[in-house]
């Protein structure tokens, strides 16, 4: 089935800045895609119309067309560039603010709880349910980012450059962390990155996006076992990935310096 249905979709700003150029994007349930392309080529504004927080100026975004997808699956969640916690709250408040802001069933305070302690649990964050984010690594409060988007039990999940601002270190253990979650919460991810690395080691298919205005040139698909492990990053299959996305993005380059002429 189809979780997210992208059809010649183009975005126009009001200041005439176009971002989008006819891009069509499927991305299927259980799948984990991801966007890669040069900066501003439009990957973001792209994962935010899939949220629906921004509006195509021409084309169709749809969310699980599929009228036969029960209403408990239809639920998304995102995880910004930075984890955007309150300075003021624990984790535990923070990871729970979804619940309160959605208006759950506060009575049924036992369940809200075990939902709280779940989530951080399958982010590893049981033992800082207490912490505030001042005293959290930054590898540490993008778990709480997740936790929090994952507390209201989507069954997709938008990720726009989660890892970032990360040092490759922290980068590459929730790389893992998340490869690993997907598999085992049977999630559907669209995940954002400027890292052609990342990208190979986390999907099962990545969407290679040209220089603005934005459209996609290309896609690969990883079919590699998951979870991974860092075995996967020192095989030939990963360096065939890596170097087949990297000159694909490379090419794409090329053309639109060819294209600006003198």
């Amino acid at each position: 089935m189809t979780a997210i249905d992208i059809a010649a979709a183009e975005k126009v700003f009001p200041n005439g800045v176009r971002a989008l150029d006819r891009v069509t994007v499927v991305v299927r349930e259980r799948e984990f895609a991801t966007i890669v392309g040069p900066s501003g080529c439009g990957k973001s504004t792209l994962l935010r119309m899939a949220a629906g927080l921004t509006a195509p100026s021409t084309g169709c975004v749809r969310l699980w067309p599929d009228t036969s997808v029960s209403a408990s699956r239809r639920r998304l969640a995102f995880v910004f560039q930075s984890a955007t916690l309150m300075a003021w709250a624990d984790v535990e408040r923070n990871v729970r603010l979804p619940l309160d802001l959605g208006h759950a069933d506060m009575t049924d305070a036992a369940h809200a709880s075990e939902r709280v302690g779940r989530t951080l649990a399958l982010v590893g964050l049981t033992d800082f349910r207490r912490a505030y984010p001042r005293e959290l690594s930054g590898g540490m409060q993008m778990r709480a980012s997740i936790a929090r988007a994952l507390v209201t039990e989507p069954s997709l999940l938008l990720m726009d450059e989660p890892f970032g601002a990360l040092d490759e270190i922290t980068r590459a253990r929730l790389d893992r962390e998340l490869s690993d979650l997907w598999a085992r919460e049977a999630l559907t991810i669209l995940f954002v990155t400027h890292s052609i690395y990342e990208a190979v080691f986390l999907s099962t298919r990545v969407f290679v996006m040209s220089p603005r205005p934005g459209r996609i040139i290309g896609e690969v698909a990883i079919d590699e076992p998951h979870p991974r492990t860092d075995a996967f990053r020192v095989s030939a299959a990963f360096a065939e990935h890596c170097a087949g996305l990297s000159a694909m993005l490379a090419s794409a380059m090329e053309d639109e310096i060819e294209g600006a002429g003198p």
